[in-house]
């Protein structure tokens, strides 16, 4: 029997066909990358023999809706059994933590944390939709990308706001929990020696980081949306709130300050160019490398912070799109961030394809690229939800 995930983010869709009785190895893989605005839309597909690109016509959410269609009858027309689909989903808000079988009540409640999450929920939602009208009676389940963050301690969690608000859920809940998951076990299984004081930078078009103290997550940059923290592709990150009332002052609406917020900030707000790190690292103009230095301004910023609480770090991991493949970018915070005894190997760094250690053999605090793998945390999930073979939802 297969495995079907379905990871949708903000920029890309990306899915894996595995077989139950050999979850770490896809039979098949792909993405549809160039979601993002202004980027073009191109669906991927890898593995038994297939290497599939095709350009998809229409916008954003149009190629998105045709992808997952032309996925779903590739799938069913394999000729193997699927035993069930499994869907990254990124707000659970305060109710959903564990992984469960999706229904019309369940879909109706993660409907109302839409506004807490506009660029992801959507296309989260709609894929357990697709998937379900294809797969008629085949379980979908969802995963929380919120539930790593669920026992943040109450300091961390809170924000300074009246009793009231608390009690309705205003509170920070974070994000990126699923490739926290995956590099936790992961960088538990390659360097343990190193796996108990650890900061994760997920650095997308979605950007994050995350501080780990024996496998729990005890503090992270985003919130109560996925808003706050970083810099992002084209979200905001930390904004004085003040800055919100000014713009209603300016008679800007609802709609008009969720679109500048989330889609018109970030990379491509700071550049005007892009909200794509490649392609503002090759332009020549100067608001492209203005856009990086405060990018990494407040990574580090935020680096820092995050070490503090945690009292010293041991490891520090780079991943997601711009972690795995920006050399320049780590190269300078590894040495902004010697005072916390970080040495890099340079050798090694350049050497680097994939995985591996990037840090000297005697720097005080390991330094990783590893890439992430929020598929094979999603296959993981939906598994030991169903009792493996023999369960059902």
């Amino acid at each position: 029997m297969t495995l079907l995930a379905l990871n949708a983010g903000s920029s890309s869709l990306k899915f894996c066909l595995y077989e139950v009785n050999d979850r770490q190895r896809p039979r098949l893989q792909g993405v549809v990358e160039g979601l993002q605005p202004q980027g073009q839309p191109r669906l991927i597909v890898r593995g038994e023999g297939s290497d599939e690109q095709n350009d998809l016509a229409g916008d954003a959410d149009t190629a998105f809706a045709a992808a997952l269609t032309h996925l779903a009858h590739w799938a069913q027309g394999r000729g193997t059994p699927l035993q069930a689909v499994a869907h990254r989903v990124v707000h659970g808000g305060r109710h959903y933590r564990q992984p469960l079988c999706v229904d019309a009540g369940v879909l109706a409640d993660l409907r109302q944390l839409i506004p807490l999450a506009p660029l992801h929920q959507p296309h989260n939602l709609l894929a357990i939709e697709r998937a379900a009208q294809v797969f008629p009676g085949l379980p979908q389940i969802a995963v929380f990308d919120t539930a790593f963050h669920a026992d943040l301690p109450e300091v961390e969690r809170a924000y300074a706001l009246p009793q009231h608000w608390r009690d309705q859920g205003v509170a920070r809940y974070g994000f990126h929990g699923l490739s926290y998951t995956y590099l936790s076990r992961r960088l538990a299984a390659l360097d343990p020696s190193h796996s108990g004081r650890v900061l994760f930078a997920h650095l997308g078009n979605g950007a994050s980081v995350c501080a780990v103290r024996a496998g729990r997550s005890v503090a992270t940059s985003m919130g109560f949306s996925a808003l706050e923290g970083l810099v992002m592709g084209t979200r905001t990150g930390n904004l004085d709130a003040g800055i919100l009332l000014y713009l209603l002052e300016q008679g800007l609406t609802h709609d008009a300050i969720q679109d500048l917020l989330y889609r018109q900030s970030g990379l491509l707000g700071l550049s005007g160019i892009s909200a794509d790190m490649r392609a503002l690292r090759a332009s020549p103009a100067a608001s492209a490398a203005f856009a990086i230095d405060v990018f990494s301004h407040r990574l580090l910023k935020e680096m820092g912070g995050l070490a503090a609480l945690l009292g010293g770090v041991d490891a520090i991991v780079f991943s997601a799109g711009i972690g795995e493949h920006d050399a320049q970018l780590r190269h300078e915070l590894m040495h902004k961030l010697a005072y916390l005894g970080v040495q890099e190997d340079g050798d090694a760094h350049r050497r680097l394809h994939g995985e591996g250690r990037i840090s000297a053999a005697d720097s005080r605090v390991a330094v990783w690229v590893i890439p992430t793998d929020e598929e094979q945390v999603l296959v993981e999930a939906a598994i030991d939800l169903l009792g493996l073979e023999e369960g059902s939802c």
